[in-house]
């Protein structure tokens, strides 16, 4: 797990982030919510771009990262660059998974989960929310 107890480079009060996000994307990005499966704008989305957070503009991950791991979220199997996200312990609602927040700005994205049998390269899944990101589509 790649950790980081640095401080976030892209910094806001709550108040900034409340002007600059939706409710939906603040209570998702902000304050670790999650949207309801199989409604984000990216689940199915297949071409071919960049996904940056919605929050900060860091790229995050590249779309030959993505599989259809049929969860309900988009899923990549990898981020951009290592050090474009941070993984961290999360222990909330009764549970013990850990926790994908970009590295720029700390605002939460989703979780990554290890050993579920996808035939991924790296054996994992990062299950991202669509409203935690947006996307570029190649030129």
């Amino acid at each position: 797990m790649t950790t980081d107890q640095t401080a976030p480079r892209v910094t806001r009060t709550d108040d900034e982030w409340r002007a600059q996000l939706s409710a939906a994307e603040y209570a998702v990005l902000r304050k670790a919510g999650t949207e309801r499966p199989y409604t984000g704008e990216y689940t199915d989305n297949h071409r071919t771009g960049i996904y940056s957070c919605r929050a900060c503009g860091a790229e995050l991950f590249r779309s030959d990262q993505k599989f259809d791991s049929h969860c309900g979220w988009p899923s990549f199997f990898s981020p951009l660059a290592g050090e474009a996200i941070i993984e961290r312990v999360d222990s909330s609602g009764g549970m013990r998974r850990v926790e994908v927040v970009c590295a720029n700005c700390h605002s939460h994205l989703g979780h990554v989960f290890e050993g579920e049998g996808y035939a991924t390269p790296t054996d994992l899944r990062y299950c991202i929310n669509s409203i935690s990101m947006s996307f570029a589509a190649d030129e």
